[in-house]
Order: C-alpha cells, then sequence, then structure tokens
C-alpha cells in the first residue's frame, strides 16, 4: 500500500474517521457521566443541608429562651427540654446522612466537632453566666453555617451550572441563612431590649442596621428568584415557589417598615412588634428554603434522567461506529506503521538533542511528503535553537543587571532602619523592631526618630512589593524626617504635606500605589496617634489589652491629592509597663498551607502571654508565632513589627 497515490488512500482515511469519532463519543460519554455525578453530588448536598436548615431553626430558639419571661403553663426547664429533644433528634439525623456522605463530601470532621461542641454545650450550661452562653452558641451557629458552606462547597452545589438550579442554589445555601441568621439577632436584641423596658441607642443603631442588611437581601433574593423563574425550561418553578416567595418577600418588607422607624429618635421601641414580625418571617424563611430545596432536587433529578437517555443513545451510535471502523482500520494500520515507526524514531532523536538527524523512506506518496516536511521542521529547529540560545543569553545578562539594581535599593532600605543605638537613646521607651520583605525589596515602612527632645514613630505600609514599593517607602521615611527636621507638629500639616510629595511622585511615575501610615508622637508617657493604619494594640501592665482602629484618623497616601479633611488624631496615655504593638498587615494576613489567616487575635494573644518580657523577647515571639504558623507556605507579603514598651 506504500505505493499508493494519496488520493487513492483517502477513501480508506475516509473510513478511518470514524476513529476520532469513536474518540468524541468515548469523551461525550465520559462528560455524561461526569454531569451525572455532579448533580447527583449535589442530590447528596441537599440531603446533607436538611438537618442542618432544623439545627438553624431551633437552636436561636434556644438562646432565646435565656432572655424570655416564663410562661405561666409550662416551665421553662419543660421548654428547654422539648427543644433539646428536637435537637438530638436532628443531631442524630444528620449523623445517620454524615455516617452515608459523610467520605463524599469531606464532612465528618466539621460535624463530629459540632457534635461534641452541642454536648459539651448540654453538659455545662446551667455552670455558664449568659455572656458565656452566648459565646458557646455563636460558635456553634458559626461551626453550622460553616459546614452548610463547606458541604455547598464539596457537593458541587456553589458551582451549578444552570440558571435555575443556580439561583435555586443560591437562595438555600447562601440568601436564606443569611436572613435567618439576621432574623434571629433582631429577635434576640428585641428580647433582650424588652426584658429592660429600654432600648440602648446602640441596640436602636443596631436594629436599624439589620433592616437594612435584611432589605438589601430580600431584593436581591426577589431579583435572583426572577431569573431563576424566567430561566426555567421546565416552567415548574414560578408555578411552585412565586406564591410562597411573595409571601416571604411581604412579611420581610414589614417587618423592616417596622424598624425603619426607629430612624427618629423619639420613636418607640416597639419590642413585641419586632419579636412577633421576625417569627413570622423566620417561620416563611423556613418554609421557602424546604419548598425551594424540594424544587432543587427536582431540576436536579429531571437532568440526570436527561442525561442517562443521552447516554443510552450514544452507546447505541458508539457500538456501530465501532463495528464498522475496527475492520477498516486493521487494513490501514499496516500501511501507516512504518511510517509512523520511523517518524517516532526521529522525533525522539530530535527531543535528545540530535537535530541532524534525518529520515529516509522510499515513499512516493503524500506520507513521504509529510517525511520531507519533517525534515524541513528539523532544519528549522537547528536555526531556531540557535536564535534561542542567543536570546536565553541576552536574558541572563538582563536578570543579572536587574537582580543588582534591587539589591542595591533593598541595601538603601535596610540602611535607612533605625538602629539599635537609636532605638536604645528613646528616653521612657524600650523599642524593638522587625522588618521582613516577601522579595528582594519589600513595601512596608516603619521608623523611630528623635529631634530636638521629640520623639517620631511610624508605620506604613505600601500596596504590593517589589521595587516601585520601594522606593515609595524611601519617600515617605524622607519625607517624614525632612518634615520633622523643620518642627512641624501638626499632625494635619504634618500628614498632609507628606501626602502632596507622594501623590505628585506618583503622578510622576504613572503607578497606581498607595500607602497607609500612621505616625505616633511620644512625649513622658503620651501617645498621640494619627494617619490611617492597622489597629494599634496596647497591652496594659495589668492585662488588660486596648485596641485603637486608625480609619478615622487618616486617608491611604498618595490616593487623593488632599487628604487634609481626614486627619484626626488620638491621645494613648502609657504608664510603667504597658506595651505598644504596630504591625502591618504582612503578620495578620500571613496563610498557611490550608489557607488560614494568622488574625488579630492570635497576635493578640501572643502579646498578652509574654506582655511582662522584654521588648525584644516579645518580638521574638511574635515572629516565631507566625513563622510557625506560616510553615511551608510562601510568604506573601512584607512582615514588619515593632514593640514599644513604657519605662
Amino acid at each position: 500500500m506504500n505505493r499508493l497515490s494519496y488520493p487513492q488512500k483517502f477513501t480508506l482515511i475516509g473510513f478511518l474517521f470514524a476513529m476520532p469519532l469513536t474518540l468524541v463519543m468515548y469523551l461525550l460519554i465520559s462528560e455524561i457521566n461526569s454531569r451525572v455525578d455532579f448533580a447527583q453530588k449535589e442530590i447528596y448536598g441537599n440531603q446533607y443541608l436538611r438537618p442542618l436548615r432544623q439545627l438553624r431553626e431551633y437552636l436561636p430558639k434556644l438562646q432565646l429562651l435565656n432572655y424570655q419571661g416564663l410562661n405561666p403553663n409550662l416551665s421553662n426547664s419543660d421548654i428547654r427540654a422539648k427543644l433539646e429533644t428536637k435537637i438530638d433528634a436532628n443531631f442524630q439525623s444528620l449523623a445517620n446522612t454524615d455516617r452515608h456522605l459523610g467520605q463524599i463530601l469531606v464532612s465528618s470532621e466539621e460535624f463530629n466537632n459540632i457534635y461534641q461542641t452541642w454536648q459539651n454545650f448540654k453538659l455545662r450550661r446551667r455552670q455558664w453566666s449568659i455572656e458565656t452562653y452566648d459565646i458557646v452558641y455563636h460558635k456553634l451557629a458559626s461551626d453550622i453555617n460553616r459546614l452548610s458552606a463547606h458541604v455547598g462547597d464539596t457537593s458541587n452545589l456553589i458551582l451549578d451550572p444552570d440558571l435555575d438550579t443556580y439561583y435555586l442554589m443560591d437562595a438555600t445555601l447562601l440568601k436564606l441563612p443569611e436572613m435567618q441568621k439576621i432574623l434571629s439577632e433582631i429577635r434576640l436584641l428585641s428580647q433582650k431590649s424588652s426584658a429592660r423596658s429600654d432600648a440602648t441607642p446602640e441596640e436602636r443603631a443596631k436594629l436599624i442596621t439589620l433592616a437594612g442588611q435584611l432589605r438589601e437581601l430580600n431584593q436581591d433574593l426577589a431579583i435572583n428568584m426572577e431569573v431563576g423563574f424566567s430561566n426555567n425550561p421546565h416552567g415548574n418553578l414560578r408555578q411552585k415557589l412565586s406564591d410562597g416567595l411573595r409571601k416571604f418577600n411581604l412579611v420581610v418588607e414589614q417587618l423592616t417598615g417596622q424598624l425603619d422607624k426607629l430612624i427618629h429618635p423619639t420613636a418607640l421601641v416597639e419590642y413585641y412588634a419586632y419579636l412577633d414580625g421576625s417569627e413570622r418571617v423566620m417561620g416563611s424563611s423556613f418554609e421557602l428554603w424546604d419548598e425551594t430545596v424540594n424544587e432543587l432536587d427536582f431540576l436536579l433529578q429531571k437532568r440526570i434522567d436527561i442525561f442517562v437517555r443521552k447516554k443510552s443513545i450514544v452507546v447505541i451510535f458508539v457500538l456501530i461506529t465501532l463495528a464498522i471502523v475496527i475492520y477498516l482500520f486493521v487494513s490501514f494500520y499496516m500501511a501507516v506503521m512504518q511510517t509512523v515507526f520511523v517518524l517516532d524514531e526521529a522525533s525522539k532523536k530530535m527531543a535528545s538533542g540530535n537535530l541532524d538527524h534525518k529520515i529516509i523512506l522510499d515513499n512516493r506518496d503524500e506520507l513521504g511528503q509529510v517525511v520531507g516536511a519533517f525534515n524541513k521542521i528539523a532544519d528549522a529547529l537547528v536555526g531556531a535553537n540557535q536564535e534561542i540560545t542567543v536570546l536565553n543569553d541576552r536574558l541572563k545578562a538582563e536578570n543579572m543587571r536587574m537582580s543588582a539594581e534591587l539589591d542595591v535599593t533593598r541595601k538603601i532600605q535596610q540602611m535607612l532602619l533605625p538602629k539599635d543605638r537609636e532605638l536604645n537613646e528613646v528616653v521612657g521607651l524600650d523599642i524593638a523592631g522587625f522588618m521582613e520583605a516577601a522579595e528582594e525589596v519589600g513595601g512596608d515602612y516603619y521608623d523611630v526618630l528623635q529631634h530636638e527632645g521629640r520623639v517620631k514613630i511610624g508605620i506604613g505600609d505600601v500596596t504590593g512589593h517589589g521595587l516601585e514599593s520601594g522606593v515609595l517607602m524611601i519617600m515617605v521615611q524622607t519625607a517624614v524626617r525632612t518634615l520633622l527636621a523643620y518642627n512641624e507638629s501638626d499632625p494635619v500639616k504634618f500628614l498632609s504635606a507628606i501626602n502632596s510629595v507622594i501623590y505628585d511622585n506618583i503622578q510622576r511615575m504613572k503607578c497606581d500605589k498607595n500607602a497607609s501610615l500612621a505616625l505616633l508622637d511620644y512625649q513622658q508617657g503620651m501617645l498621640k496617634l494619627s494617619g490611617q493604619h492597622e489597629e494599634m494594640i496596647v497591652v496594659r501592665s495589668n492585662g488588660c489589652v486596648e485596641r485603637f482602629d486608625t480609619i478615622d484618623l487618616g486617608f491611604p497616601i498618595g490616593l487623593d491629592a488632599d487628604i487634609a479633611e481626614f486627619v484626626a488624631e488620638t491621645i494613648v496615655q502609657l504608664y510603667s509597663g504597658d506595651v505598644v504593638v504596630l504591625y502591618t498587615d504582612g503578620i495578620t494576613e500571613a496563610k498557611n498551607m490550608d489557607k488560614l489567616l494568622y488574625g488579630l487575635e492570635r497576635l493578640i494573644k501572643v502579646i498578652e502571654i509574654n506582655s511582662q518580657r522584654s521588648v525584644a523577647e516579645i518580638r521574638h515571639a511574635v515572629i516565631k508565632d507566625v513563622r510557625s504558623h506560616i510553615g511551608e507556605q510562601k510568604v506573601f507579603d512584607d512582615i514588619t513589627l515593632l514593640v514599644l514598651k513604657q519605662k
């Protein structure tokens, strides 16, 4: 057959088109099986979420008992016992579900943690104060919400490909649970206020905020469900869910309308109206959740049935096609194998570096032309390889030049950091600092400066890291030192001047960087804090922790031409043994291999434990704990820490 021309073989090759067709059919069947498994896993997720929905209904009622008056016909213990019996039954149902689906949904560990928390909750609640009870309850509720989100991820619900089922998932997994959480807070706040017959300004503000969040979620839910109805090919959703949705939207609007009256300071707080309204909305939300999940399961099962029918048709077609193609394949196989074998051997030699190898094949057909083209490609690769070698040498030289530039900038940064001798000269404070860049050049900044008896402490973080961020950091340090040398003490003028310089330079550089910057003026135990940065932590000598939010003390540097109206100042009095810690988000947002953040609470805990030690030891303890958290994970952001202690 090697003597035949290509047109003569074309007829046979036409039959062999069945082979890629078969492959396509195989991939199609695999895809159908994958989609069936995908939809089935979503059904498993809904099956798991049902008992979790019951827990979200009963647990808030159990918490509410601590603030409710006793029913004259039913003791508090009777109510609690009935609720706990229902919750235990739901946990048992959830345990049975987890035994069947835990391995598929990877949920067993989180469920076991929740169940252990519940058991501990029942055993020890009589020993707890109301505040402790609320903390444990919120942890239990948070863990249940986290488990729901986890099931949504692992069961593919969150990735549903169809608009109608996606928005049903959005309602059952996201919108309705979030609204139920808000309703529980409204109900609890109303109950607490009714017990005192008065609402604090903070509680009124909280109720107004919750009403706004509830209204926004209600509007989003209505819009999303309408999109789902409009994109429902089976036409069942509008008929089955529209009445329940309208009812739910209506009772939500009624409740938020009542709460909106609290905007007026003289308006009375109608505790029992809020309690009754939130109870109605809560009940309606669970009814809508149940109806929505049932319709979601119906649509998913319909999808599976359609895929199964398609699979049967594809299997029959593939079997018929294979029967026809196999015979033709055997005949053509022997004809092409010799050429294929030669090409394969030549390609292996080329892959091993022998680009000079030529193929010699006594073929007169179009396969011979393929061999000739292959040899031409080999010649072209030889020339391309030579060009690549030259380009590679150029890239190496350019990389060395850029590395040298970055190294110079990094050394300048390190030279500008305050030295231990300067820190030791500060009267009244023990100071220890640390800075480590994520790349060769970092965007973090800290400095401790003294001028004519004044101590100026600064810490900042330029967005991103690399050469541009490092240069901006040096600009900030220079601007601070210059203003200090000219005895500028007004925080508004000080930060406005720095911002003006940095803003103009950023515009000239045509980059989109900006920086957070906090400045502290220290004198005889008094700290004056200004500028926007991370929270400042103060651990008093008696162990009391104070956190100072800087969000209202300034504005990001370089983001706007004039920030004077945003700058403010707060004063902190320090006493002997008080510890002040400044840091950048490279610490609190440090991630481990599980993508978990280090967090501000963990940082505060480490400082509390070590607050009686020296500043160097506190610095060492924090950095050691952060590195322990990060483990083998890559460091994504610069890490900066500044520890102060009043002598």
